[in-house]
């Protein structure tokens, strides 16, 4: 889908006049997607989403304009094909693919043929994490190419991209990268603001075991360590905003202090970075500019719920986008299991946007596979706890499945599965002797006995 600049709100479409004098009116004429939608207008974008949601296009204008309800669309993307979509309260929960250029694997086709998996296994956004070198082509070839929104961490860019090391950064350094990314297209900027010098105290004063795991969140932590100045990303604060409501990008504020492992889940330090977050929001949205709050982390299962809850009251809504959380620590190898589970219990819990976690993580880069398995695993999640929240239309596929399983439909039980190339292929592998069935039960399939059973029909079970 190709949404121009006009299609996106540059003019007041046919019928879409404001709708309510006493919404917030922006003192000038509306850019952001929050603003038309504050405004009483509806964009191409609010439209899409609303389709895609089977929601009336009215209840995604109302939580777009208080913020329950982000729509990550940077101006440039769009005209370059994005297709809209919504993260938020009574939407479907959303998935995100972490891919990009490592300095150790610095291979661009193999990360393009993660995109691929990205696009044709249903994910909805990617982060390209490209840390290594001048990161900007790979950036603006994705940005052209997907229609998926994408995502970016100014922070992990800067030091290659500036060509400069960590402690001679300065506040104007940082937000050029910011602009340059934004510039580019993308959707949604991951800003790590909430790891201001309260929060350093905080964690100084209280301690951890597995003290400060985000990438960008130690990187700041080391400036400021070194540098003795507060974070430039929460200090200039404001001046984010201007670069991010120039091009509607949405900020998602970064949880720097996320917890690493159980024992520093829910501590004082990851409490006190959420209060700042919850302020900053505030700040977003009242600059215009959209925003999701990124959560843990790892966390044990019986604490995710209440969680959840916490941060969205912290956060006023806000949408809530979280990695996992991974529900053990001793799942090395498998943690696209353990992420998979805590996914399913944050997203059915209020959780908005999981962040995918693959078989590599905590080991390596994935490779292509471990993008398809933890793409997999975390779709499952998502859909899992869509049924749980009763998101219009999410148990249409699992009633389609289970017609085709009655039947004995194979044929039509692929398009109904999350990953029909696999379901396919192992089927296919392990041929049954008896048609119809699979090599698990043959001739004792109960749903072949069943069937033969009403249909009036000989049961030809034997002892061969």
């Amino acid at each position: 889908m190709n949404i121009s600049d006009s299609e996106h709100g540059r003019r007041t479409p046919r019928g879409c006049e404001p709708k309510s004098k006493s919404e917030p009116q922006s003192p000038s004429a509306p850019v952001t997607q929050m603003e038309f939608a504050r405004a009483g207008r509806i964009t191409a974008a609010m439209r899409a989403v609303a389709e895609r949601e089977q929601r009336d296009v009215e209840f995604i204008r109302e939580r777009v304009a208080d913020g329950r309800i982000a729509i990550p669309a940077n101006v440039v993307h769009l005209a370059k094909g994005l297709a809209p979509v919504g993260v938020g309260e009574g939407l479907s929960t959303k998935v995100n693919v972490n891919l990009g250029i490592s300095g150790d694997r610095a291979d661009a086709a193999e990360e393009w043929r993660k995109v691929g998996i990205a696009q044709d296994n249903g994910a909805d956004a990617i982060m390209d994490l490209s840390n290594a070198g001048k990161t900007q082509a790979f950036r603006r070839d994705l940005i052209a190419k997907t229609p998926l929104m994408v995502g970016t961490v100014p922070m992990y860019d800067a030091i290659g991209y500036l060509e400069k090391p960590l402690v001679e950064l300065t506040g104007d350094d940082l937000l050029r990268v910011v602009r340059t990314h934004a510039e580019d297209g993308v959707d949604f900027l991951t800003i790590h603001a909430g790891i201001n010098r309260r929060v350093v105290e905080t964690f100084k004063q209280t301690g951890r075991l597995m003290n400060i795991v985000s990438r960008g969140g130690s990187l700041l932590f080391g400036w400021m360590e070194v540098t003795g100045a507060e974070n430039p990303f929460y200090e200039r604060f404001d001046e984010v905003l201007e670069i991010c409501h120039e091009f509607d990008v949405t900020i998602s504020l970064g949880d720097s202090c996320r917890p690493g492992c159980l024992y520093d889940a829910n501590d004082a330090t990851e409490t006190a970075e959420m209060i700042e977050l919850g302020k900053l929001t505030r700040r977003a949205w009242d600059a215009g500019v959209q925003v999701m709050v990124e959560g843990p982390g790892h966390m044990a299962i019986d604490e995710i719920a209440a969680t959840v809850k916490m941060q969205k009251r912290l956060c006023h809504n806000a949408p809530f986008y979280v990695l996992g959380p991974l529900v053990c620590d001793v799942g090395v190898g498998y943690d696209h299991i353990t992420a998979a589970i805590g996914g399913a219990i944050s997203a059915s819990a209020g959780a908005d946007f999981l962040c995918y976690v693959t078989p590599a993580e905590h080991l390596c880069l994935p490779d292509a596979d471990d993008v398809l398995d933890g793409l997999i695993a975390t779709r499952i999640a998502a859909h899992a706890a869509d049924i749980a929240k009763g998101v219009p239309g999410a148990r249409d596929a699992d009633a389609r499945m289970a017609q085709a399983r009655r039947k004995l439909d194979w044929e039509a039980m692929w398009p109904a599965a999350l990953d029909p190339a696999t379901a396919r292929a192992r089927f296919e592998a392990s041929p049954a002797a008896t048609e119809g069935t699979c090599t698990m039960c043959g001739k004792m399939c109960a749903v072949r006995t069943v069937n033969k059973v009403l249909e009036g029909t000989t049961i030809d079970l034997d002892a061969s």
